[in-house]
């Protein structure tokens, strides 16, 4: 009888067995990369987005691993159902039908829900990596003239991490750029922004702008503090794909679409800063963004 138990249960543990032969071959694996190593000798810059582009891979992961349960459920709860039937361990009636189907019903609804929301927050990150890559591409075309560009650079402040999206560093001045991807209704592209808050075709903001003083503050003490010399940053907000009308007020942040990126020199370019005090600032900059491990040989 205990024997019949067991084997009524082989359905159910299979996907354990499965998964410890993966692990198994994974470590495998593993032992047969130990005798290479990867011929990059540091860790890389960081892209633009890269805190997006990890959230989206571990986002992958979770909803491959719910699509794969959707497909092993019903398989599992069923032939589980007949195994027992089989072995003797339940008797096969409509209640013990009813129980294994509602179980089912139960379990792949709360994977459907959770699936749901899954893809939902990975599409939103992904039209955030799509617009952050596209603002770093304008923005890198300023090296041409001189500029350093910094991406996704980590901070932290009372124990709370956050990124900042850009950061140019420049004679003319240090520039904090937040990006906000932003989908557009069918033929509505501009937006108005009054010095305080940003006027969407079907929706007002104010948070951005917010965001964009607060990294910008952040910043600067943060460079005060690295170089021993008082550093001025100035906030940026960059929409990419939208038309910005400032409404004869540009108050405390520059917001702009970023396919003309000189106007951040034009513009706000006021101050002088010399090569010494650009080198130290860059330094600064490359320490904490040069953090990304080649994936190759990934530990």
């Amino acid at each position: 009888m205990n024997m019949k138990f067991f084997l009524a249960y082989i359905p159910t543990a299979m996907p354990a067995i499965i998964l410890l032969i993966v692990m198994g071959l994974l470590c495998f694996f593993k032992v047969f990369k130990g005798s290479r190593r990867s011929p990059l000798t540091r860790e890389l810059l960081r892209g633009p987005g890269e805190s997006l582009r990890t959230k989206i891979e571990n986002l992958n992961m979770d909803i491959d691993s719910y699509l794969a349960i959707l497909f092993v459920a019903p398989i599992m709860f069923f032939s589980t159902y007949l195994s027992q039937i089989y072995f003797g361990v339940a008797k096969e009636n409509n209640l013990t039908m009813g129980i294994y189907i509602f179980a089912a019903f139960v379990f792949m609804g709360f994977c459907l829900l959770k699936l749901w929301g899954l893809l939902k927050e990975r599409a939103n990150y992904q039209l955030g990596l799509d617009c952050e890559i596209a603002v770093g591409q304008e923005l890198n075309q300023l090296m041409l003239q001189g500029c350093r560009i910094f991406h996704d650079f980590p901070a932290e402040e009372s124990k709370e991490k956050f990124n900042i999206d850009h950061i140019v560093v420049s004679h003319k001045g240090i520039f904090s750029v937040e990006t906000k991807g932003r989908a557009k209704p069918v033929g509505k592209e501009m937006v108005l922004y009054d010095g305080q808050t940003l006027k969407f075709p079907k929706w007002t903001e104010s948070k951005p702008i917010e965001q964009a003083k607060r990294n910008a503050k952040w910043l600067s003490k943060w460079l005060t503090s690295a170089i021993g010399e008082n550093v001025s940053v100035k906030p940026v907000l960059a929409l990419p794909g939208w038309y910005v009308d400032p409404k004869g007020s540009s108050g405390d942040v520059f917001v702009f679409n970023p396919k003309k990126p000189q106007l951040l020199i034009d513009v706000l370019g006021k101050d002088f800063l010399s090569e010494t005090v650009v080198d130290r600032i860059s330094y600064q900059l490359e320490q904490k963004c040069r953090d990304v491990e080649p994936i190759a040989f990934k530990k």
